[in-house]
């Protein structure tokens, strides 16, 4: 017995149509053919597989056969397959990038994260997405070295050479710790925080070295991503700053508590969209861009600035002179 031999796309696309309509008659006027065209095409694709796909003497519907069901799942696959493809070459032909690669801030509400992502999928189903997580200047450093094509980062709040950015909203951090811990048990004197434990981010970048961003503490414990500190708050060891959306629910059920500091009371973690003046952003990595800019002026009810394309096709620059202070954020 000879091999089957390779069905052609318009074969499959054919086939498809045929189960989904439910007969010849009908795949011929959603495929604009002669339902002549369409049984021969069948009958072709039926001799090329060495199977029957349809039962047609049992019924004025066809119906598949045992093979033509064990073969439909995989028809389907090829022809999604084919039609991914499809997208990838218009996709390309059209300026969007074969992949965006981003870097985001770890304090970056999960909300806003996974509405914007949401929002890419969407509206760029054939572009692969590279997510990278970090903290402080992690972020800035992976897109001037190039490992990130665009980014969302935080402080520190200073220009750089070199790199375009605009503000893309905030978050607010507060201090808590454990309602076991000593300084949850009341009002604290003026410093009382420099003598326990300070939970702080470690920075993966050199950008920050030499500054402690909001350190009291004497006493530090240093820690490489936002889940460990929030798990050892949780657990009572040490105090620190957590963004007020994250810990929520931990609030609310007393899991941790805010801590009443005369001289520490937390503040605005500021956010900026940046990318390298030498590598501006095309249209899909301009979209996600865009994503965030929304949400900050929903924030405040503001309006997009001029220069914020609504096209998802058209690429954005950022400028230096937007620092997007009052986006989002009122002090």
């Amino acid at each position: 017995m000879s091999d089957p031999g390779t069905p052609t796309f318009d074969q499959l696309r054919v086939f498809l149509a045929v189960v989904d309509v439910g007969s010849f008659a009908g795949a011929a006027r959603q495929l604009n053919r002669a339902t002549s065209v369409i049984s021969y095409t069948i009958t072709n694709l039926e001799a090329q597989l060495g199977v029957m796909l349809f039962e047609r003497d049992s019924t004025r519907r066809p119906q598949l056969t045992s093979d033509g069901r064990a073969l439909l799942t995989a028809a389907r696959d090829v022809a999604l397959g084919f039609n991914r493809l499809r997208a990838k070459a218009k996709g390309l032909h059209q300026g969007i990038e074969s992949e965006v690669h981003v870097a985001l801030d770890v304090m970056l509400p999960a909300a806003r994260v996974v509405e914007a992502l949401r929002n890419f999928h969407d509206e760029f189903p054939t572009v692969p997405l590279r997510l990278r997580a970090e903290a402080l200047g992690a972020v800035t450093q992976l897109v001037l070295d190039r490992t990130s094509m665009i980014g969302v980062r935080g402080p520190p709040d200073v220009e750089i050479d070199g790199l375009e950015r605009i503000g893309v909203g905030c978050v607010h951090l507060v201090p808590v710790a454990a309602p076991s811990h000593p300084l949850a048990l009341g009002v604290n004197a003026l410093g009382a925080g420099r003598h326990h434990v300070q939970l702080v981010l470690t920075d993966r970048s050199p950008l920050t070295a030499g500054s402690d961003l909001g350190v009291i503490g004497t006493h530090t414990w240093r820690v490489a991503d936002l889940a460990t500190k929030h798990m050892l708050l949780r657990e009572g060891i040490g105090w620190g700053t957590m963004p007020e959306p994250m810990i929520v629910e931990d609030l609310a059920c007393g899991r941790l508590v805010l801590l009443d500091m005369p001289d520490f009371k937390g503040g605005h973690y500021r956010f900026f969209a940046i990318h390298r003046t030498d590598m501006p952003p095309g249209p899909a990595a301009s979209f996600l861009i865009n994503q965030f800019m929304r949400q900050s002026h929903g924030m405040n009810g503001g309006t997009l600035p001029a220069f914020a394309s609504t096209d998802a096709a058209a690429p954005i620059v950022l400028r230096h002179e937007h620092t997007g202070d009052d986006m989002g954020c009122s002090d």
